[in-house]
């Protein structure tokens, strides 16, 4: 059997799962983990909250702690095009033959727990008893584990003693399910802060942050905060931590300002292992550093058209307000520098002159903060195509058509299409411009999967 077939076989064993929804608690997952024979308690893991900034602080530690010759498990989500792309083991993903047959495993471990339907597992929580049972057969050293949504009632959160926990930033995503305020959400991610374990906790907002200081003070835990890397004349990150006893000069693959708090995020986790007997030379992390990857965001490639012209792409999910904010001053950077600013090994997709005018094609799920994505990124002159997000709960084109006017009137045109490939072509069709596809992870996903 191919890959491919292998990996559609795994999506559509998943799907049953599906109709579960997401169902936040711990009781199915320790039970199915416990039939399993207790994977979780045999893998050592930093696990990682985070609103935005997760992903790439997962990327930079895993891709250290390879570097430093350790046995690495990261466990991420979602995925783009693959499932397999969630379990990784020092930096490449599962194979779909080994997937299915842990998938297995895990579907007998529930037939034997003989559950009533409502107390069946979710498909996350499946997936995620799939990466431990996986991590604990292959003996990692550690494992990035990254929270699916919140913290407190994850499916992650099932290890007692954490090598350490993070929270990398927190704003106002998922309060339908997490609660209205960022009080609310703070509280439900410091749920992973555990008693005595060092947790590394990036800038916060003011209420958030004393309810997660408020939870860390009550469970002992000792907490770190650092600060961005600062960037010298010649293009450097300088990492400094608030004693200024340890410096650190290094270079990053990562676009994008906000990588200068995710990287001293991920250098002041290494710090809190080396404390503990872990052995990581500073030249490891900055050869890591320099070498992590994580893609679908703020990834320059170039798009062939079906005639072989070939076109630069910026690529980002920007799908939160957060997000879409720093993409758009990551662009306002470009555009006014006219290159690639700060710490970033320039991509070899991006252009060398940056085009003054912005096309945007995008497609957004329809839960999302739509106005206040679009009011983040749009601004008058930009052009805008939008598409449907296939296979998942898009909003219409012409329903984000209506919004992005009403927030953005002066724009160049508005423009809604069909298909991904329509709007593509049409966002060609603009000359003289930097084109950008954004607002879904899942139509990143798409687009890798279709267009390459």
């Amino acid at each position: 059997m191919s890959s491919d077939a292998t990996d559609q076989a795994i999506g559509e064993r998943l799907a049953k799962y599906a109709r579960f929804g997401v169902n936040l608690g711990l009781d199915r997952i320790q039970n199915l983990l416990a039939a399993l024979g207790y994977p979780h308690q045999q893998v050592p893991i930093v696990h990682v909250a985070g609103t935005n900034g997760k992903g790439s602080v997962c990327a930079y530690l895993s891709s250290v702690l390879t570097q430093a010759g350790y046995r690495v498990g990261r466990y991420t989500s979602p995925h783009l095009v693959s499932w397999c792309e969630r379990i990784c083991l020092n930096e490449q993903p599962i194979e779909p033959a080994a997937l299915s047959r842990l998938l297995a495993q895990v579907e007998a471990a529930i037939a034997s727990l003989n559950v009533a339907e409502p107390e069946t597992p979710t498909q996350f929580e499946v997936f995620t008893a799939a990466a431990w049972l996986f991590f604990a057969q292959q003996a990692v050293d550690v494992a990035v584990i990254e929270v699916g949504l919140g913290g407190r009632l994850d499916a992650t959160n099932v290890v007692d003693a954490p090598l350490a926990t993070v929270i990398t930033s927190l704003s106002r995503e998922h309060w339908q399910r997490l609660g209205p305020t960022l009080a609310d959400i703070a509280g439900e991610k410091a749920g992973i802060l555990k008693s005595h374990c060092p947790a590394v906790v990036g800038p916060l907002p003011a209420d958030a942050e004393a309810v997660v200081l408020a939870r860390a003070a009550a469970v002992g835990c000792p907490v770190v905060r650092p600060l961005p890397a600062q960037v010298d004349a010649e293009g450097w990150a300088i990492y400094q931590d608030r004693s200024a006893q340890s410096t650190l000069q290094y270079r990053l693959s990562l676009a994008g300002g906000h990588q200068r708090i995710n990287s001293a995020i991920a250098i002041a986790v290494l710090q809190t292992l080396r404390d503990q007997g872990w052995q990581i030379s500073d030249r490891q992390i900055q050869v890591g550093l320099a070498q992590a990857r994580w893609p679908g965001r703020l990834q320059w490639l170039n798009w062939t058209d079906p005639k072989g012209q070939s076109y630069p792409w910026l690529i980002d999910g920007a799908h939160n307000p957060a997000a879409a904010t720093v993409l758009r001053q990551y662009i306002d950077e470009l555009q006014r520098s006219g290159e690639a600013a700060g710490p970033l090994l320039k991509p070899t997709a991006m252009p060398d002159s940056i085009p003054p005018s912005t096309t945007w094609l995008m497609g957004m799920l329809s839960t999302k903060d739509h106005a206040d994505v679009l009011r983040a990124l749009l601004k008058p002159g930009d052009r805008l195509h939008l598409v449907p997000v296939p296979g998942h709960a898009t909003i219409s084109p012409a329903d984000l058509r209506t919004i992005a006017i009403s927030v953005c009137p002066r724009l160049d045109h508005c423009t809604t299409h069909e298909t991904l490939a329509a709007g593509l072509q049409g966002a060609i069709a603009e000359d003289d411009c930097l084109r950008v596809l954004c607002g879904s992870l899942y139509l990143v996903g798409h687009f890798f999967q279709t267009q390459f």
